[in-house]
């Protein structure tokens, strides 16, 4: 089972990462992994990502596709992977077609989670943080039980500054801009799933499990 996932910020996409990984038993790849992973073991790729990132500069598409590659071919993914965060351009998906080819893989599914932009809003610009503990609270959804103030150590709560409004708009701005023609790109070639992620956890991942065939453990 070769899936990549897509879904913009708020939309559940690391929770229902959780949930594919534990029932199908692949992998769960994310960029930010990946670029971890390859500095940590130092390997070439990984080295040249690092000058990069230490200027505050864009990792080039090359790098980029070259971790991914070493990535995919290592052994935990012999029976599948999730991959999170790439491709982020059609640049990048075809690349990945041709890393995918010389591996000998093919994508099963794009698995989109979709969420209307202004419920996205709500999620996001209602989270409020512990700056004592790092509690996290959400004025809808997990509120504490004193308006503003942490269950835990009394601290009054803050909204971190990329969680105003202002800027979750601007970013989901960007990110639907980003995403737009790779749904294009994997719809055209018949690799789309669309899940409608505003519903309850369990919900989204049973649609999820029943469009991907169910065939997990």
């Amino acid at each position: 089972m070769e899936l990549i996932l897509m879904g913009l910020p708020g939309a559940g996409k690391g929770t229902q990462a959780d949930k594919i990984k534990k029932k199908y038993g692949i992998p769960h790849i994310s960029t930010g992994d990946m670029f971890r992973a390859a500095i940590k073991e130092q390997t070439p790729l990984g080295r040249e990502a690092k000058a990069y990132m230490d200027k505050g500069d864009l990792v080039p598409d090359e790098v980029t596709v070259g971790i991914v590659g070493e990535r995919l071919s290592k052994e935990d993914c012999n029976n599948g992977f999730l991959l999170d965060g790439f491709p982020r351009t059609l640049a990048q998906a075809e690349a990945l077609e041709h890393i995918m080819s010389q591996l000998g893989k093919s994508l099963d599914h794009v698995l989109h989670i979709n969420v209307d932009e202004n419920k996205l809003m709500d999620r996001l610009t209602g989270r409020r943080i512990c700056p004592e503990c790092g509690a996290t609270y959400h004025v809808l959804f997990n509120p504490p039980k004193q308006e503003g103030i942490c269950d835990l150590d009394g601290a009054e709560l803050i909204q971190r500054d990329d969680d105003t409004t202002e800027k979750v708009k601007n970013r989901l701005k960007v990110n639907m801009k980003e995403m737009a023609p790779l749904l294009d790109f994997y719809g055209q070639k018949g690799y789309l799933v669309t899940v409608d992620g505003d519903r309850e956890i369990e919900s989204v991942f049973a649609d999820i499990d029943q469009k991907l065939g169910g065939i997990g453990a």
